[in-house]
């Protein structure tokens, strides 16, 4: 599991993965650990950030999209969360769409919305008890975006960015809501939420942190072949 800073980290990825047997390790690259190869991995998380993926300063970025294409090529189960989503697509070819200081990101709880596609999914879809139909709100933190890669399936989409969620394949994900969203990780965010006008509170809050928790036992299950998860 790649973690880029220290208010970022695995939140309620961690639980749906021990809660199904599967033991993970956080590699923190922005600390100096080394990107792992693709050959030496059995799956992937790549987590969110503040930096841009594009960066070339941080030359970590770019050993992580290596890592994504090539535990994708491998078949290996891959779930990218925001910034983690925007280096998942670079990795197949897609583009980085950066946005400026004036670009109206997404900040807070936010609706977003299934694609035909994402209704039929098996993580997102609403028979599988992923996100509601029509909408949910889900956290975001974000101005850049992306193009979708091709191939890839568009599963989710919200009013300003309308690349939400997209999948390759039948075990790589890329979300750019923040579906590891819980209380531990809340509680480190409305600080500075707060002083950007944004309240991260209350019931919306309560069903962003349900809904993530069910789409990551449904992600687990689906990435194993097993059936961990598959209600509640």
């Amino acid at each position: 599991m790649l973690q880029h800073t220290d208010h970022e980290g695995p939140g309620s990825i961690a639980g749906a993965l021990e809660a199904a047997g599967i033991a993970s390790r956080v590699v923190r690259p922005d600390l100096g650990d080394v990107v792992p190869r693709p050959e030496a991995v059995g799956g992937v998380v790549v987590l969110g950030g503040p930096m841009t993926a594009d960066d070339r300063r941080i030359p970590w970025l770019a050993d992580e999209r290596t890592l994504l294409a090539g535990a994708v090529a491998a078949g290996s189960p891959v779930l990218g969360v925001c910034l983690g989503a925007q280096q998942l697509a670079m990795a197949l070819g897609a583009d980085l769409l950066v946005g400026g200081e004036d670009t109206e990101g997404e900040v807070g709880l936010t609706p977003v919305v299934l694609t035909r596609a994402g209704r039929l999914d098996p993580v997102l879809g609403p028979e599988y008890g992923g996100l509601a139909d029509p909408s949910v709100a889900c956290v975001e933190w974000h101005r850049d975006t992306f193009t979708l890669p091709e191939g890839a399936v568009h599963l989710a989409a919200s009013r300003r960015f309308p690349h939400q969620a997209f999948r390759v394949g039948s075990r790589a994900y890329g979300f750019q809501f923040h579906v590891e969203i819980d209380e531990a990780l809340a509680d480190r965010w409305r600080r500075p939420l707060w002083r950007a006008g944004v309240d991260l509170a209350g019931p919306r809050l309560a069903e962003a942190i349900a809904v993530g928790t069910r789409i990551l036992r449904r992600f687990v299950a689906v990435a194993t072949g097993g059936t961990a998860g598959l209600t509640g």
